[in-house]
């Protein structure tokens, strides 16, 4: 389903020729940090002159499948795209790339080396070796603690988990009771730690792949009137866990930089548009922990 539809306002460097139309792809637009990333990526290609739309692959392969199919038929020069599956969504890559489409991932992968032409990523799993040195430390290293995947079919989901593994598995006083995929998704985080905390109602501490799910974690254990003995730590960096974070809600979560990602896709695309050709297969950008400990410079306005 076609949900933003975003035209082009940015200076026309060709004055009288018609714009270039580059396509936003998005695994979902059901999540706000999602909706960062899309729109930037949008706004950027507009401000470098070309059309752009959001297309909301709502987290269906099939449908993101659908989108692709539109683009290419649509004549769309370029595809800053977002996946819902990293091997599921090659197929699609594929197909741009024999239309000699270029595709630029943005904060998830693909499972295709050579299928696109750059891909732009949160380094997760660094990003997570300090979130779980931050919960070995906020835990004292001991306790039990529940952890909440994201989407199995995404890459994200495994190296954030292996990240925060290769600390915290180290401790054999911090055991883990029970790890279930939540999808990146608030309302069903919120219902599988319920289900969760009905067998294991004494936990210290949730890991979440995401912030969706960390806010679904936090509301189950309000639920539960456990919230001053539970911890929750999430990923992303969403304005509202950095608010959580900063009224002590939340422990710690990884600040990812969508807009980032966003506009190096975008520009990307301008300078693939300009010939060139000799971009990095992965471009990794890095993650910031924010606690308690540093969360008043991440909540001022004039943080990007």
């Amino acid at each position: 389903m076609l949900l933003v539809l975003v035209a082009g306002n940015g200076c026309n460097r060709n004055p009288g020729a018609e714009k270039k139309k580059i396509a936003v792809i998005i695994s979902t637009l059901n999540n706000p940090w999602f909706v960062v990333l899309a729109e930037t990526a949008a706004s950027e290609a507009q401000a470098l002159g070309y059309e752009a739309k959001i297309f909301d692959s709502q987290n269906n392969t099939a449908l993101e499948t659908d989108h692709f199919e539109n683009a290419l038929a649509s004549g769309y020069n370029a595809i800053l795209f977002n996946p819902t599956d990293a091997d599921g969504s090659v197929v699609n890559v594929l197909k741009a790339k024999a239309a000699e489409v270029p595709v630029f991932c943005m904060d998830r992968e693909v499972n295709a080396a050579d299928a696109t032409t750059s891909q732009i990523l949160s380094d997760s799993y660094s990003g997570c070796v300090a979130l779980g040195k931050y919960f070995v430390q906020t835990l004292n290293k001991k306790g039990q603690y529940v952890e909440l995947l994201g989407l199995v079919g995404d890459n994200n989901t495994w190296s954030r988990s292996k990240g925060f593994h290769s600390v915290v598995d180290n401790y054999p006083d911090l055991k883990m009771v029970a790890q279930q995929n939540a999808d990146f998704d608030r309302n069903k985080a919120m219902e599988v730690l319920e289900s969760i905390l009905q067998a294991h109602p004494d936990i210290n501490a949730v890991f979440c792949g995401n912030d969706a799910m960390a806010m679904g974690a936090y509301q189950a254990i309000i639920a539960a009137g456990i919230a001053d003995k539970v911890k929750v730590f999430g990923f992303d960096g969403a304005d509202d866990v950095v608010a959580s974070i900063n009224s002590g809600k939340i422990i710690a979560t990884g600040m990812q930089f969508p807009k980032v990602m966003a506009k190096t896709a975008a520009t990307f695309a301008d300078e693939y548009f300009k010939g060139k050709r000799d971009f990095p297969k992965k471009m990794p950008v890095a993650v910031e922990m924010v606690s308690g400990k540093n969360v008043a410079y991440y909540v001022s306005p004039t943080k990007d």
